[in-house]
């Protein structure tokens, strides 16, 4: 846990937002603020126990005191010596008692300033008055592109209003009854349109394809070093690798980043069209399709799930964290994403996550929300400048390409920040270092559309 400022130093304690490591900025784990809090609320809980205690033993001192009054007269000098020896004891257990009563009360107190905080900065976005792109500072961009596009994607509402000519009076408080941006609506509205029918998710069949054993570095760093062959020398396929660990079997399913189709919403799942899936309707598809990739490779129910994404990969693999048919049938542990939006996708209890975002990548902010400060969720965000390569074609930016996600994770891998260290040794008590492995890809395909109505 971060320092806290001492017994006797004068101040409440306040956990500390952790420091950067290099260009690493990094949010959540055991290292984070609201862990820390929990971390000091149980502690809090546990001074009231012992405050409990002491008020006992006073009692008790008090009593031996009392009941010590009618002997002192047959030793004048040593019973008084006793009688005032236990009644300091008792004051000096009273004065503990109340040292401890004032650092829970300050504890809490430092908890109450902080859910202040909070609330006040979610009011403020809800007012729409946090957007960093109509900002009053002196260069909003300096929050890099992530963090402008989470900011326009949150309040998009606002500012089309504003954009319309509605006074910022107005739009502030339309903004506030309507609250951020619901990505996963618009997306389901567009999609809704009959023109757009065929961007709506549709089942997708399975197929099977080679399997081969080979050496793999299962570290965060390594498995994206894989997803990166895997994207480039595939389209619409996974891959799902067995590890045999200590005589049990675990499972790493590999999902890459968007494939664009020609046109959208073709045969390929992991299109433009998967995007609006993913985080339109929860990848109900696409999570439907790894558990039976799972399954033919051999997965038996209750086996240990890693998942690994890239952009909308990743969006695939987290949402398998709060799919509770999947959870039914496998026991996901651990989720890595690389560039994705996931700051709407609430975990189940106990599931570790590592997410690698980068400041100048919009891809990460696109859904408009941050994502959560847990103890089991990890957000390492690079803040390292990036360029194209001569000759290197810019894509949707040179952020978000999948090798520099790998250069980050490996970062990560050698920090020794408590939250990244966790999360590395987390996911290494889970995997292992690596070895070989049996690697199976499998093909998936979106079931085609059905004929429009004649007449229509």
């Amino acid at each position: 846990m971060a320092e806290v400022a001492p017994v006797g130093a004068g101040g409440s304690p306040h956990p500390r937002t952790p420091e950067p490591d290099g260009t690493l900025r990094i949010r959540g784990g055991v290292g984070g603020i609201r862990f820390q809090f929990e971390e000091l609320l149980a502690g809090a809980a546990a001074l009231d126990g012992l405050v409990l205690q002491l008020q006992a033993i006073e009692v008790e001192a008090e009593a031996v005191r009392v009941a010590l009054f009618p002997y002192q007269g047959s030793s004048y000098t040593s019973g008084s010596n006793a009688i005032i020896a236990v009644g300091e004891s008792g004051r000096d257990v009273g004065r503990v008692r109340e040292q401890l009563q004032r650092i829970g009360n300050d504890v809490r107190a430092s908890h109450r300033e902080y859910e202040f905080a909070e609330s006040h900065a979610a009011i403020r976005l809800r007012v729409g008055m946090g957007m960093p792109v109509l900002a009053t500072g002196p260069n909003p961009l300096d929050l890099g592109l992530r963090g402008v596009t989470e900011g326009a994607v949150r309040d998009l509402t606002r500012i089309l209003e504003l954009m319309m000519g509605l006074p910022p009076a107005a739009a502030n408080l339309a903004g506030a009854i309507v609250g951020p941006t619901d990505v996963g609506v618009v997306l389901r509205a567009i999609v809704a349109a009959p023109a757009l029918s065929f961007l709506r998710p549709r089942p997708i069949a399975v197929g099977r394809g080679e399997t081969a054993t080979k050496s793999m570095d299962l570290s965060a760093a390594g498995m994206l070093r894989e997803l990166d062959h895997l994207g480039a020398t595939s389209e619409g396929e996974i891959e799902v690798v067995q590890v045999d660990r200590d005589g049990e079997k675990a499972w790493v399913v590999l999902i890459p980043g968007t494939q664009p189709g020609n046109p959208p919403g073709g045969s390929n799942p992991l299109d433009e069209a998967g995007i609006a899936e993913a985080l339109g309707y929860n990848s109900t598809e696409t999570s439907k399709a790894i558990r039976q990739a799972l399954l033919e490779a051999g997965a038996a129910a209750g086996e240990t799930v890693v998942a690994v994404g890239h952009s909308q990969g990743g969006i695939h693999a987290m949402n398998l964290s709060q799919d509770k048919a999947f959870l039914a049938d496998y026991d996901l542990k651990f989720v890595v994403t690389a560039g994705s939006p996931v700051g709407g996708i609430t975990p189940q209890a106990g599931i570790g996550s590592l997410h690698l975002e980068h400041e100048q990548d919009w891809v990460p902010g696109a859904d408009g929300k941050a994502n959560q400060d847990t103890k089991d969720r990890v957000t390492v965000t690079m803040t390292n400048p990036v360029s194209l390569a001569p000759g290197e074609e810019p894509g949707i930016g040179p952020a978000h390409r999948l090798s520099r996600y790998e250069e980050g994770a490996k970062l990560v891998q050698l920090s020794s920040d408590p939250s990244l260290a966790a999360s590395t040794a987390a996911l290494g008590g889970i995997l292992g270092a690596g070895g070989a492995a049996k690697v199976t890809r499998f093909k998936l395909t979106r079931e085609t559309p059905p004929a429009p109505r004649a007449g229509r």
